[in-house]
């Protein structure tokens, strides 16, 4: 069974903006950081022309400029898995606006039935088996009317490494958790009792994970936030800004992006303005624009994506005001 997880892949975007505050005293080791994950420079060996297999050939990427918005793909891929392109059925974009300070996280529902290019109807994420990253991101922002040219592909192995370098992070788990696959050994099963308690990167990783509530990917999203939000708050105390160094280096084996070294150094030096704790966090698409809906008999989620691209429209100029309420029929 394909497991699916969220929110892990916010956790670069986080680290960057939690060390822009002291870029200065680490340059050097953001910048390593920055280089080694980068295959803007590089040939990427899991590059196909055809746009299938294991993947498509990345376009050109023009150089952000530090001053337009930008959007960034945050892929989550399943460590486990043997396929050119792994597993990805959780995406997520991070929108981070320069001039207004602001920064969005959008969780995208994995059972969103959308227009794969060259592919037909799916769910959006069949995009990355399809076409590796370039094709995610094509999808994704024909689905939102934004222009993606950035993504950032993580794994199990970096999400464990991150919380272990920062020593765990304290959450109230909500509920006894429990889930058993034989399929890895046990690798990833899932045991964790109720209440107030510092999870490790094993245990942290059980708890986003999680899905077996009544409403599972929805349940699931809520909970990874709530995670996040610890998480963010214990990056930037200051023991862990201390460690950054070894944070960095801690991750960077299981982070790839094609954003260049001096995309990544912007980002970062905006940490010294943006306050990533009111990060607006929303799920895409909202409930007010969803349609269940049955093809060749499984459950999908349909959505009218002129209205959800007038939302997206409206969240991004004036996040101030209900977006679910302002989209009109």
């Amino acid at each position: 069974m394909i497991k699916s997880f969220k929110a892990w892949k916010w956790f670069l975007l986080v680290v960057l903006l939690a060390g822009g505050g002291i870029a200065g005293y680490y340059a050097y080791s953001i910048a390593h950081f920055a280089s080694s994950i980068s295959t803007a420079q590089q040939s990427n060996p899991n590059t196909d022309p055809s746009g299938a297999g294991k993947g498509g050939e990345l376009p050109d990427i023009p150089e952000w400029d530090g001053t337009e918005p930008v959007h960034l793909l945050l892929l989550g891929t399943d460590s486990r898995d043997t396929d050119s392109n792994g597993r990805s059925d959780s995406m997520m974009v991070a929108t981070i606006d320069p001039v207004t300070k602001r920064t969005y996280l959008m969780s995208i529902l994995r059972d969103t039935y959308v227009d794969i290019p060259g592919h037909g109807y799916s769910r959006i994420n069949a995009a990355y088996s399809y076409g590796g990253a370039p094709l995610a991101m094509e999808t994704v922002g024909r689905l939102l009317g934004i222009p993606i040219d950035h993504y950032v592909k993580i794994d199990f192995e970096g999400f464990k490494s991150l919380v272990d370098t920062v020593d765990g992070v304290e959450i109230d788990v909500e509920k006894d958790m429990k889930y058993t696959d034989g399929g890895d050994g046990h690798r990833y099963d899932i045991d964790l009792k109720k209440g107030v308690q510092t999870l490790d990167g094993t245990h942290a990783l059980q708890y986003v994970r999680f899905r077996h509530d009544a409403t599972s990917d929805f349940t699931r999203t809520e909970r990874q936030r709530k995670f996040l939000t610890a998480l963010a708050a214990k990056l930037q105390s200051s023991s862990s800004l201390l460690k950054l160094p070894s944070i960095l280096n801690g991750v960077a084996p299981y982070i790839e992006t094609n954003m260049s070294t001096s995309t990544m150094l912007k980002l970062a030096r905006l940490g010294l303005d943006v306050n990533v704790s009111r990060t607006e966090k929303v799920q895409i698409p909202p409930n007010s624009l969803l349609e269940a809906k049955t093809v060749r008999g499984a459950a999908v989620l349909g959505v009218d994506e002129v209205r959800l691209r007038k939302y997206i429209e409206k969240m991004l100029n004036d996040s101030d005001e209900e977006n679910e309420e302002s989209v009109q029929e």
